[in-house]
């Protein structure tokens, strides 16, 4: 039950929901059709894919603007708003818990802010499914006719719905569980996984369309771009955890931080991850010395990981083509650098926040880019992932 008396979880308008989501869907849906009508089956499987992830990158986008407005408790129940479709079936509820807290977490425009993403969530569901079984219908063509073989394996668009309904079940433990930060978190850190997903999908799909091989570059290079991927997602675990326990601003200056280059820090308190919102396990509140070591752990890291970047994007100009990630990373680069700097000495703005977080999904999406149009010399050179036997087996 939550703080109002209700249940946390009330079904009841999960269908109006789905289908509501079902026919935002059709809008991206009819889009594609109308654009690639007279393109084959693949080259709308391809085009849909490509706009399921901007789409998906948008949503992180508003997933970043309802965390940083407060809103993700505008609706306290789920799926729905105090057992409603939408805000204005819920206007009692909501109008009452705004006059007892008006500046409390249920008001009216934050409850629409948490509806608006559930329905954008649920709408980008809706296609991740329409994808899936093209993907399997592709695969059953291919089996009982003998044509030629879809350019990826249906198993991709299958982990791709099954993340998604785990990121679906996040969501709602994000706002069952009162916004607990290791929830949240994860939450954040399963958006960013699902945009990897897509993106090599839309990859790899557009290669076998344009008729290209992917391109041989060293392993070295490669192996640099799976580091560098690996340390953008801890860095992004470490900034969620920031945001998610509000410790931006236990450091309100650059370089340093209170004055000093090691100000006090209780890194147990910090980092003892299973926790309620503000609290420690044993039910105190997390001290001051507690958020900023959790602040300034994610500074000390944004460093490295600055290096890294920067060296990686020197690396990738000498490979012509990648000469295009390469830019798009050193100017992302640039922005991660802005944005965090923003957050610190102007108090948190909105604008640069969401942007800082944009900034960092947009850094994973480049890197793996590259590495799903790229492989190592001597393995094949047709493009990625493109299958030319009936064995079924993911290549």
């Amino acid at each position: 039950m939550n703080a109002g008396g209700s249940a946390l979880y009330d079904l009841a308008p999960l269908w109006e929901l789905l289908f509501f989501g079902a026919l935002v869907a059709l809008v991206p849906l009819g889009w594609t059709a109308w654009r690639h009508r007279a393109s084959s089956g693949s080259r709308r499987l391809q085009a849909l894919t490509v706009l399921t992830l901007f789409l998906t990158f948008d949503l992180v986008l508003f997933g970043a603007f309802t965390r940083l407005t407060d809103s993700g408790l505008g609706c306290p129940d789920w799926p729905g708003c105090y057992g409603q479709s939408n805000p204005v079936l819920a206007n009692a509820e909501i109008s009452a818990a705004q006059r007892a807290l008006p500046s409390g977490p249920v008001t009216h425009t934050k409850a629409w802010i948490e509806m608006i993403h559930r329905y954008l969530a649920t709408s980008v569901g809706a296609l991740i499914v329409v994808l899936m079984l093209t993907a399997w219908w592709q695969w059953r063509r291919f089996r009982q006719s003998g044509a030629a073989a879809p350019a990826l394996h249906r198993w991709w668009m299958t982990a791709t719905f099954v993340w998604v309904c785990l990121q679906g079940a996040f969501g709602a433990l994000t706002v069952t569980m009162r916004l607990f930060p290791a929830i949240v978190t994860l939450h954040l850190l399963g958006g960013a996984v699902l945009l990897m997903l897509l993106c090599v999908q839309a990859v790899r799909l557009t290669l076998a369309m344009d008729q290209r091989a992917a391109t041989p570059v060293s392993g070295s290079v490669r192996a640099a771009l799976v580091a560098c991927v690996t340390l953008v997602l801890v860095q992004l675990l470490l900034g969620g955890w920031v945001s998610t326990n509000y410790a931006v601003l236990a450091c309100t200056t650059f370089p340093t931080c209170q004055g000093s280059w090691w100000p006090p820090m209780a890194f147990e308190e910090g980092f003892q991850i299973w926790h309620e919102l503000g609290l420690l396990a044993d039910g105190s509140h997390i001290s001051f010395a507690g958020l900023t070591a959790i602040h300034y752990v994610h500074r000390l890291a944004a460093y490295v990981v600055l290096v890294a970047l920067a060296v990686l994007a020197w690396r990738l100009r000498r490979e012509p083509a990648l000469r295009l990630q390469a830019r798009w990373l050193a100017g992302l680069l640039v922005l991660q650098f802005l944005t965090g700097l923003s957050n610190v000495v102007l108090g948190w703005p909105l604008v640069a926040a969401i942007l800082h977080t944009g900034g960092a999904a947009a850094l994973l999406v480049v890197m793996v880019w590259a590495l799903a149009a790229t492989r190592r010399p001597g393995t094949g050179s047709a493009p990625l992932d493109t299958l030319h036997s009936t064995s079924g087996a993911p290549a």
